[in-house]
Protein backbone atom coordinates (compact mmCIF):
# COMPACT_ATOMS: atom_id res chain seq x y z
CA UNK A 1 0.00 0.00 0.00
CA UNK A 2 0.92 3.58 -0.53
CA UNK A 3 1.44 5.96 2.64
CA UNK A 4 -0.65 8.56 0.58
CA UNK A 5 -3.43 5.82 1.34
CA UNK A 6 -3.50 7.16 4.91
CA UNK A 7 -3.14 10.82 4.83
CA UNK A 8 -5.90 13.13 5.63
CA UNK A 9 -6.82 16.96 6.43
CA UNK A 10 -6.36 18.23 9.46
CA UNK A 11 -6.13 21.36 10.87
CA UNK A 12 -3.41 22.94 13.07
CA UNK A 13 -5.84 24.11 16.05
CA UNK A 14 -7.16 21.13 16.36
CA UNK A 15 -3.92 19.60 17.33
CA UNK A 16 -4.39 19.65 21.59
CA UNK A 17 -1.50 22.08 23.32
CA UNK A 18 -2.81 21.04 26.55
CA UNK A 19 -4.33 18.09 29.09
CA UNK A 20 -7.76 18.70 30.28
CA UNK A 21 -7.41 18.76 33.89
CA UNK A 22 -10.29 15.97 34.38
CA UNK A 23 -8.64 13.01 32.48
CA UNK A 24 -11.95 11.17 31.73
CA UNK A 25 -13.52 14.35 30.26
CA UNK A 26 -12.58 14.02 27.60
CA UNK A 27 -14.27 13.10 24.39
CA UNK A 28 -14.47 9.27 22.78
CA UNK A 29 -15.75 8.40 19.35
CA UNK A 30 -16.94 5.04 19.18
CA UNK A 31 -16.78 2.97 16.23
CA UNK A 32 -18.46 -0.47 15.84
CA UNK A 33 -17.01 -2.70 13.20
CA UNK A 34 -20.13 -4.86 12.83
CA UNK A 35 -22.29 -1.81 10.64
CA UNK A 36 -19.57 0.82 10.66
CA UNK A 37 -21.56 3.06 12.74
CA UNK A 38 -20.47 5.95 14.85
CA UNK A 39 -21.12 7.32 17.88
CA UNK A 40 -19.91 10.52 20.26
CA UNK A 41 -19.43 10.08 23.52
CA UNK A 42 -17.45 11.41 26.86
CA UNK A 43 -14.16 8.93 27.88
CA UNK A 44 -15.92 8.77 31.15
CA UNK A 45 -19.01 6.85 29.47
CA UNK A 46 -16.80 3.78 28.06
CA UNK A 47 -18.06 1.80 30.74
CA UNK A 48 -21.55 1.66 29.00
CA UNK A 49 -19.37 -0.41 26.76
CA UNK A 50 -17.67 -3.19 28.60
CA UNK A 51 -19.29 -6.23 30.44
CA UNK A 52 -18.07 -8.72 32.63
CA UNK A 53 -15.68 -11.13 32.10
CA UNK A 54 -14.51 -8.37 29.48
CA UNK A 55 -10.17 -7.43 30.13
CA UNK A 56 -8.28 -4.11 29.68
CA UNK A 57 -4.85 -4.40 28.72
CA UNK A 58 -3.14 -1.55 29.84
CA UNK A 59 0.61 -0.40 29.26
CA UNK A 60 2.57 0.25 32.92
CA UNK A 61 5.43 1.62 31.52
CA UNK A 62 6.93 4.93 33.18
CA UNK A 63 8.31 7.72 30.70
CA UNK A 64 11.61 8.64 31.52
CA UNK A 65 12.08 12.61 32.02
CA UNK A 66 14.40 11.90 29.09
CA UNK A 67 15.14 14.90 27.05
CA UNK A 68 18.37 16.35 28.61
CA UNK A 69 19.68 19.97 27.46
CA UNK A 70 24.20 20.29 27.44
CA UNK A 71 26.75 21.64 25.99
CA UNK A 72 30.01 20.36 24.09
CA UNK A 73 32.87 19.74 26.49
CA UNK A 74 35.80 21.29 24.23
CA UNK A 75 33.53 23.80 22.27
CA UNK A 76 30.38 24.87 24.74
CA UNK A 77 27.89 24.18 21.46
CA UNK A 78 24.20 23.19 22.66
CA UNK A 79 23.56 19.52 22.18
CA UNK A 80 19.99 18.44 23.16
CA UNK A 81 19.37 14.53 23.64
CA UNK A 82 16.40 12.13 24.05
CA UNK A 83 17.42 8.76 26.45
CA UNK A 84 15.70 5.96 24.14
CA UNK A 85 17.43 2.66 26.28
CA UNK A 86 19.50 1.66 28.29
CA UNK A 87 21.88 -1.16 26.81
CA UNK A 88 24.58 -2.39 29.53
CA UNK A 89 25.87 -0.52 32.60
CA UNK A 90 25.27 3.05 32.12
CA UNK A 91 25.46 3.22 27.91
CA UNK A 92 22.25 4.29 26.48
CA UNK A 93 20.91 4.44 23.07
CA UNK A 94 19.71 8.48 22.71
CA UNK A 95 18.65 10.79 19.62
CA UNK A 96 21.42 13.55 19.68
CA UNK A 97 20.03 17.00 18.31
CA UNK A 98 22.47 18.09 15.89
CA UNK A 99 23.73 14.89 15.48
CA UNK A 100 26.29 16.26 13.05
CA UNK A 101 27.87 17.48 16.01
CA UNK A 102 28.42 14.28 17.96
CA UNK A 103 31.08 12.28 16.78
CA UNK A 104 32.33 9.39 18.44
CA UNK A 105 34.96 10.31 21.43
CA UNK A 106 32.78 13.59 22.13
CA UNK A 107 32.15 14.39 25.52
CA UNK A 108 28.65 16.50 26.52
CA UNK A 109 28.16 17.81 29.93
CA UNK A 110 24.58 19.05 31.44
CA UNK A 111 23.66 20.45 34.53
CA UNK A 112 27.54 21.80 34.86
CA UNK A 113 28.44 18.52 34.83
CA UNK A 114 26.62 17.09 37.03
CA UNK A 115 25.99 14.69 33.97
CA UNK A 116 28.78 13.65 31.67
CA UNK A 117 28.40 11.33 28.38
CA UNK A 118 31.02 10.29 26.03
CA UNK A 119 29.98 9.16 22.58
CA UNK A 120 30.64 5.87 22.26
CA UNK A 121 28.82 4.59 19.02
CA UNK A 122 26.94 6.01 15.72
CA UNK A 123 23.47 4.48 15.23
CA UNK A 124 21.24 5.98 12.45
CA UNK A 125 18.81 8.61 11.61
CA UNK A 126 20.46 10.87 14.50
CA UNK A 127 21.08 7.55 17.09
CA UNK A 128 24.43 8.07 19.16
CA UNK A 129 25.59 5.33 22.16
CA UNK A 130 26.92 7.64 25.26
CA UNK A 131 28.51 6.32 28.30
CA UNK A 132 27.72 8.37 31.51
CA UNK A 133 29.34 9.39 34.04
CA UNK A 134 27.29 10.66 37.10
CA UNK A 135 27.33 10.73 41.11
CA UNK A 136 24.39 9.56 42.96
CA UNK A 137 21.90 7.51 42.03
CA UNK A 138 21.24 8.19 37.64
CA UNK A 139 17.39 8.70 37.98
CA UNK A 140 17.25 10.70 40.92
CA UNK A 141 20.38 13.09 38.72
CA UNK A 142 17.70 12.49 35.85
CA UNK A 143 14.43 13.66 37.52
CA UNK A 144 16.75 16.62 38.79
CA UNK A 145 17.78 17.61 35.38
CA UNK A 146 15.29 15.99 32.49
CA UNK A 147 12.35 17.24 31.05
CA UNK A 148 9.63 15.71 30.01
CA UNK A 149 9.87 14.16 26.24
CA UNK A 150 6.62 16.09 24.73
CA UNK A 151 6.19 15.52 20.83
CA UNK A 152 7.55 18.14 18.69
CA UNK A 153 3.91 18.86 17.14
CA UNK A 154 3.11 20.18 21.44
CA UNK A 155 4.90 23.64 21.68
CA UNK A 156 3.69 24.37 25.06
CA UNK A 157 5.89 23.54 28.34
CA UNK A 158 3.75 21.06 30.64
CA UNK A 159 3.31 22.54 34.30
CA UNK A 160 3.41 18.86 36.29
CA UNK A 161 5.07 16.41 34.72
CA UNK A 162 2.91 14.04 36.17
CA UNK A 163 0.22 14.81 33.85
CA UNK A 164 2.31 13.03 31.32
CA UNK A 165 1.94 10.00 33.25
CA UNK A 166 -0.81 7.26 33.56
CA UNK A 167 -2.43 6.64 36.94
CA UNK A 168 -1.05 3.29 36.59
CA UNK A 169 2.50 4.20 35.69
CA UNK A 170 4.62 1.79 37.06
CA UNK A 171 7.63 0.14 35.23
CA UNK A 172 11.01 2.97 34.16
CA UNK A 173 11.86 3.28 31.03
CA UNK A 174 9.72 5.45 27.86
CA UNK A 175 10.83 7.99 26.03
CA UNK A 176 6.93 8.52 25.66
CA UNK A 177 3.73 8.24 27.17
CA UNK A 178 1.38 5.18 26.08
CA UNK A 179 -1.23 8.36 26.20
CA UNK A 180 -4.55 6.01 25.36
CA UNK A 181 -3.94 5.39 29.06
CA UNK A 182 -4.09 9.45 30.16
CA UNK A 183 -7.62 9.19 30.09
CA UNK A 184 -8.13 6.59 32.99
CA UNK A 185 -8.80 8.09 36.45
CA UNK A 186 -8.51 5.88 39.42
CA UNK A 187 -11.93 6.09 40.05
CA UNK A 188 -12.82 5.26 36.14
CA UNK A 189 -10.53 1.88 36.75
CA UNK A 190 -12.26 1.22 40.68
CA UNK A 191 -16.05 1.23 38.71
CA UNK A 192 -14.71 -0.91 35.77
CA UNK A 193 -13.69 -3.45 38.08
CA UNK A 194 -16.78 -3.45 40.18
CA UNK A 195 -18.28 -4.22 37.19
CA UNK A 196 -16.85 -7.34 36.63
CA UNK A 197 -14.37 -5.85 33.85
CA UNK A 198 -10.74 -7.41 34.17
CA UNK A 199 -7.47 -5.23 34.46
CA UNK A 200 -4.54 -6.46 33.63
CA UNK A 201 -0.64 -5.00 32.67
CA UNK A 202 1.90 -5.60 29.90
CA UNK A 203 5.07 -3.52 29.97
CA UNK A 204 6.27 -1.66 26.75
CA UNK A 205 9.10 0.56 26.75
CA UNK A 206 7.97 3.24 23.60
CA UNK A 207 11.46 4.06 22.23
CA UNK A 208 12.31 5.66 18.56
CA UNK A 209 9.49 4.18 16.59
CA UNK A 210 6.96 7.02 18.14
CA UNK A 211 9.68 9.51 16.52
CA UNK A 212 10.11 8.19 13.33
CA UNK A 213 8.15 9.11 10.26
CA UNK A 214 7.55 6.61 7.62
CA UNK A 215 10.06 7.92 4.63
CA UNK A 216 9.26 5.69 2.44
CA UNK A 217 6.13 5.69 -0.47
CA UNK A 218 5.25 1.77 0.12
CA UNK A 219 4.84 0.61 3.22
CA UNK A 220 6.06 -2.53 2.49
CA UNK A 221 9.52 -1.12 2.76
CA UNK A 222 9.44 0.52 6.00
CA UNK A 223 11.22 -0.59 8.99
CA UNK A 224 10.22 -0.30 12.75
CA UNK A 225 12.33 0.38 15.40
CA UNK A 226 12.57 -2.61 17.92
CA UNK A 227 10.86 -1.58 21.61
CA UNK A 228 11.95 -3.64 24.76
CA UNK A 229 8.34 -5.39 25.77
CA UNK A 230 7.35 -7.92 29.02
CA UNK A 231 4.09 -9.82 30.09
CA UNK A 232 4.28 -11.61 33.52
CA UNK A 233 2.62 -15.48 33.94
CA UNK A 234 -0.21 -13.95 35.63
CA UNK A 235 -1.30 -11.60 32.86
CA UNK A 236 -0.92 -14.47 30.01
CA UNK A 237 -2.67 -16.64 32.44
CA UNK A 238 -5.43 -13.79 33.13
CA UNK A 239 -5.96 -13.38 29.51
CA UNK A 240 -5.92 -17.14 28.38
CA UNK A 241 -8.73 -17.20 31.12
CA UNK A 242 -10.09 -14.38 29.56
CA UNK A 243 -10.58 -15.88 25.75
CA UNK A 244 -11.54 -19.47 27.32
CA UNK A 245 -14.39 -17.70 29.08
CA UNK A 246 -15.72 -15.76 25.99
CA UNK A 247 -14.72 -12.36 27.09
CA UNK A 248 -13.78 -9.74 25.04
CA UNK A 249 -9.64 -8.40 25.05
CA UNK A 250 -9.62 -4.41 24.67
CA UNK A 251 -6.14 -3.24 24.28
CA UNK A 252 -5.70 0.21 25.88
CA UNK A 253 -3.21 1.86 23.35
CA UNK A 254 -1.42 0.97 20.13
CA UNK A 255 1.69 -0.17 22.03
CA UNK A 256 -0.48 -2.66 24.44
CA UNK A 257 -1.37 -4.03 20.73
CA UNK A 258 1.91 -4.41 19.33
CA UNK A 259 2.37 -6.21 22.65
CA UNK A 260 -0.19 -8.59 22.66
CA UNK A 261 0.04 -9.45 18.89
CA UNK A 262 4.21 -10.01 18.93
CA UNK A 263 3.62 -12.55 21.93
CA UNK A 264 0.59 -14.41 20.16
CA UNK A 265 2.39 -14.49 16.85
CA UNK A 266 5.54 -15.74 18.67
CA UNK A 267 3.74 -18.51 20.14
CA UNK A 268 1.37 -20.05 17.97
CA UNK A 269 -1.77 -17.77 19.19
CA UNK A 270 -1.07 -18.33 22.69
CA UNK A 271 -0.73 -15.84 25.40
CA UNK A 272 2.62 -17.01 27.06
CA UNK A 273 5.37 -15.20 29.69
CA UNK A 274 7.69 -13.35 27.37
CA UNK A 275 10.06 -10.37 27.37
CA UNK A 276 12.31 -9.33 24.49
CA UNK A 277 12.16 -6.48 21.61
CA UNK A 278 9.35 -6.12 19.10
CA UNK A 279 9.59 -4.27 15.72
CA UNK A 280 5.98 -5.71 14.38
CA UNK A 281 4.55 -3.34 11.77
CA UNK A 282 0.94 -3.50 11.96
CA UNK A 283 -1.13 -2.27 8.77
CA UNK A 284 -3.58 -3.74 6.21
CA UNK A 285 -3.99 -6.59 5.74
CA UNK A 286 -3.58 -8.46 9.04
CA UNK A 287 -5.11 -10.49 11.08
CA UNK A 288 -5.61 -9.57 14.61
CA UNK A 289 -5.26 -12.98 16.76
CA UNK A 290 -5.27 -11.38 20.85
CA UNK A 291 -7.25 -8.29 20.88
CA UNK A 292 -11.00 -7.45 20.27
CA UNK A 293 -11.00 -3.86 20.26
CA UNK A 294 -8.91 -1.14 20.94
CA UNK A 295 -8.98 1.82 22.91
CA UNK A 296 -6.98 4.98 21.55
CA UNK A 297 -5.94 8.34 20.23
CA UNK A 298 -6.40 10.24 17.23
CA UNK A 299 -3.06 9.56 15.57
CA UNK A 300 -0.64 11.77 13.33
CA UNK A 301 -1.48 11.37 8.97
CA UNK A 302 0.57 9.08 7.56
CA UNK A 303 2.25 7.00 10.80
CA UNK A 304 2.53 3.74 11.37
CA UNK A 305 0.00 4.02 14.23
CA UNK A 306 -2.95 5.14 11.76
CA UNK A 307 -1.86 2.35 9.40
CA UNK A 308 -2.73 0.16 12.61
CA UNK A 309 -5.95 0.80 13.49
CA UNK A 310 -6.80 0.59 9.63
CA UNK A 311 -5.88 -2.81 9.92
CA UNK A 312 -8.30 -3.41 12.66
CA UNK A 313 -11.40 -1.76 11.45
CA UNK A 314 -11.02 -1.58 7.45
CA UNK A 315 -9.10 2.25 5.93
CA UNK A 316 -11.86 3.71 4.63
CA UNK A 317 -14.62 3.49 7.81
CA UNK A 318 -11.44 4.91 9.71
CA UNK A 319 -11.27 7.75 7.43
CA UNK A 320 -14.40 7.92 7.84
CA UNK A 321 -14.23 8.14 11.26
CA UNK A 322 -11.68 11.06 11.25
CA UNK A 323 -13.08 13.22 9.04
CA UNK A 324 -15.99 13.11 11.05
CA UNK A 325 -13.92 13.96 14.27
CA UNK A 326 -12.12 16.91 12.47
CA UNK A 327 -15.88 17.96 11.37
CA UNK A 328 -16.88 17.48 15.04
CA UNK A 329 -13.95 19.39 16.40
CA UNK A 330 -12.14 16.62 18.42
CA UNK A 331 -9.00 16.91 20.20
CA UNK A 332 -5.83 15.40 18.16
CA UNK A 333 -2.64 12.99 19.18
CA UNK A 334 -1.08 13.22 22.61
CA UNK A 335 -3.75 15.47 24.20
CA UNK A 336 -6.32 14.80 22.77
CA UNK A 337 -9.59 12.79 22.33
CA UNK A 338 -10.15 8.88 22.49
CA UNK A 339 -11.66 6.70 20.50
CA UNK A 340 -13.29 3.38 20.78
CA UNK A 341 -13.35 0.72 18.15
CA UNK A 342 -15.30 -2.67 19.06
Amino acid sequence: MNIEDFDFDLPEELIAQTPLKDRAASRLLVLNRDDNSIEHQHFKDIRNYFKAGDCLVLNDTRVLPARLYGVKQDTGAKIEILLLHQQENDTWEVLAKPARKVKEGTTILFGDGKIRATCTGIKEHGGRLLDFEYEGIFYEVLDELGEMPLPPYIKKQLPEKERYQTVYAKEEGSAAAPTAGLHFTNELLDELKEMGVIITFITLHVGLGTFRPVSVDNIDEHTMHAEFYHMTHETADTLTKVKENNGRIISVGTTSTRTLETITRDNNGKFVESSGWTDIFIYPPYEFQAIDGLITNFHLPKSTLIMMVSALADRDSILKAYNEAVQERYRFFSFGDAMLIL
